[in-house]
């Protein structure tokens, strides 16, 4: 399974703030959107991506002032990238071996959307529950073995 299958099943676009964005309206776009990553768009290429670890982290070593901060402060620059024709268990990979949780997309180019571990996760397991079905159909209906 692709990625493209996973972004076909997901609402179009994705949730960007620029570079200049205060990081107290990203944490507010964060909690109203029920989300854990913002693209940081720029001229309407990816600049880099903002997660609620990164603010976590700022405020450990900020206090308080990582609110006043902009994204561009905070925001993991040139992020890891994947094409909607990358699997599954690529994204997987990429995402366990380098510890983040939010993988964007990129087509030709251009920033086509996001994809989350928990979306990975729920592919995988719609993935394993379809092909046990599969065997279980397949075992049902076989013939007996004389």
């Amino acid at each position: 399974m692709t990625l493209k299958a996973i972004l076909k099943h997901k609402p179009a676009g994705f949730i960007a703030v620029s570079p200049d964005t205060r990081i107290s309206e990203v944490v507010a776009v964060l909690a109203e959107k029920h989300i854990g990553a913002v693209l940081v768009t720029e001229h309407g290429k990816l600049a880099g991506i903002l997660s609620e670890r990164d603010v976590v982290r700022g405020l450990a070593h900020h206090g308080a002032a990582t609110l006043d901060m902009t994204a561009a402060m905070l925001m993991t620059k040139n992020p890891s990238t994947a094409t909607p024709d990358h699997t599954v268990e690529q994204a997987m990979g990429m995402m366990t071996d380098n510890r983040f949780r939010h993988l964007p997309i990129l087509e030709n180019g251009d920033l086509t959307g996001l994809v989350s571990i928990g979306d990975v996760v729920k592919a995988v397991i719609e993935q394993s529950q379809y092909e046990v079905q599969s065997l279980r159909t397949y075992v049902a209906g076989a013939p007996e073995l004389a």
